[in-house]
């Protein structure tokens, strides 16, 4: 492993070259060579990054993806289904039979917040000069 950046991107450069050539060209899906090409690639990457680190106290973004990530991916997944199946679950659901609220009809819901315009309440319109209902309330009054 050397611990100077610039060589060390070379080789991942070279790497990477290497296994697009070999990508090209492959014969089927387990090609021992393309797998080789890729090993090289994730050897020559962490090679790198460790000489950034070292050189320079940073990293890259990237990771690699091995088989033990693979299987822990899947534990991950288990728990998840596991999660699911108990969340699932119709016993003990005390809330079953709770209607659910789905808000105010449209003749509710009143945007403006003048305190005037509720129709039950009609004793405070005739103190509001302001307020344009007011001969109306006086014409049915008449």
């Amino acid at each position: 492993m050397t611990s100077d950046p610039r060589a060390a991107l070379s080789a991942l450069v070279a790497a990477l070259e290497t296994h697009l050539e070999l990508a090209a060209v492959r014969r089927g899906d387990d090609d021992p060579a393309v797998e080789a090409a890729y090993q090289k690639v994730a050897d020559a990457f962490e090679a790198y990054d460790d000489a950034l680190l070292d050189a320079y106290g940073e990293v890259t973004p990237l990771d690699i993806y091995t088989e033990d990530d693979e299987d822990d991916e899947d534990e991950l997944i288990d728990e998840e289904e596991f999660a699911e199946d108990f969340d699932n679950d119709d016993e003990d659901d005390e809330f079953d039979d709770v209607p659910t609220y789905v808000g105010l009809d449209d003749d509710e819901y009143d945007l403006d917040d003048d305190p005037d315009d509720d129709p039950d309440d009609d004793a405070d319109d005739d103190s509001d000069d302001n307020d344009l209902d007011d001969d109306t309330d006086k014409q049915e009054r008449g």
